[in-house]
């Protein structure tokens, strides 16, 4: 593969949704997105949140066409409701872009009595994913990015507790969900095959965004250490565009990348068992056809 071209490809005519984007590397992704001439959907968890980032990107970028959806994804019912609002807009969809994170210190659980770190992290986009799949097939060429991380790193699935409801820790959470994420798009890769939807995941690097938004002493301690040491949006979102546009990239599905550039995940993180396992796991806990 070529080195990465610094100018973004035009995507005049194309849909895309992304998740989180109202601040950090979600927003930064879809003002360039909509700057390349897409039409960008804004999915954030309120209504207010996805409105003001949508003003902030007309004023940013005169004539953008981007429209805020809110959802809170910690709910499953709000993840299909996205998926309808979605449907209700466009009939086909060019890029999903699975940005959406948090990072929860102390455990915490969903509406749905869900451990929320692999909630959020990881039921979410395999939720979303799988409904928007007909909008997906509809565009000539489609594709799924997944935020993971570098994170991901030191740890594998543990299918006996997937939520860490006998032994928590905040970290290990968030670094099982971004494993989870590269299994997650390796094995949608392995199900799509033969299909034009290309399935990519990326680490963005260590990013300064409000993923470190936990209310806790130990959060104070991580935004602090992330506005000392820590790229800036702007850095981070580079890779999230270079996979959402880059003809580089059409086809070359199931990878994971690093600086716009395909890098090799761990170890753990390229079990194609362990992802077919986790992929039946969430289809169990949300309800979708594990064959689909």
């Amino acid at each position: 593969m070529s080195e990465p071209s610094s100018v973004t490809p035009t995507m005049d005519g194309k849909f895309v949704l992304i998740t989180g984007a109202t601040a950090g590397i979600g927003f930064i992704a879809a003002r360039e997105l909509a700057r390349a001439g897409a039409r960008v959907l804004l999915a954030g968890r309120s209504t207010t949140t996805a409105g003001e980032a949508a003003d902030r990107i007309r004023r940013e970028v005169p004539g953008a066409d981007v429209e805020p959806l809110a959802a809170d994804l910690a709910s499953q019912a709000e993840a299909r409701r996205l998926a309808d609002d979605v449907a209700a807009r466009t009939d086909r969809l060019d890029v999903l872009i699975n940005n959406a994170g948090v990072i929860c210190l102390d455990k915490t659980e969903t509406v749905d009595g869900i451990e929320t770190t692999f909630a959020v992290n990881h039921l979410a986009p395999y939720l979303l994913t799988n409904l928007l799949l007909p909008l997906l097939r509809a565009a000539p060429s489609a594709r799924v990015v997944t935020v993971a991380s570098g994170a991901h790193r030191g740890v594998t699935m543990n299918f006996d507790d997937l939520e860490g409801r006998r032994r928590y820790s905040g970290w290990r959470a968030y670094q099982r969900s971004k494993l989870a994420n590269i299994l997650f798009t390796r094995e949608l890769a392995a199900r799509l095959q033969g299909e034009p939807i290309t399935a990519a995941c990326l680490h963005p690097g260590y990013v300064n965004t409000r993923i470190f938004r936990d209310a806790t002493w130990k959060g104070a301690v991580m935004r602090a250490f992330a506005r000392a040491f820590a790229i800036a949006p702007e850095q981070g979102a580079a890779t999230t565009v270079y996979l959402a546009t880059s003809p580089e990239v059409e086809g070359v599905s199931g990878g994971y990348f690093v600086k716009s550039r395909p890098a090799v995940a761990s170890r753990a993180a390229r079990d194609d068992a362990a992802a077919r396992r986790l992929w039946e796991a969430s289809a169990a806990m949300t309800g979708i056809d594990a064959g689909g």
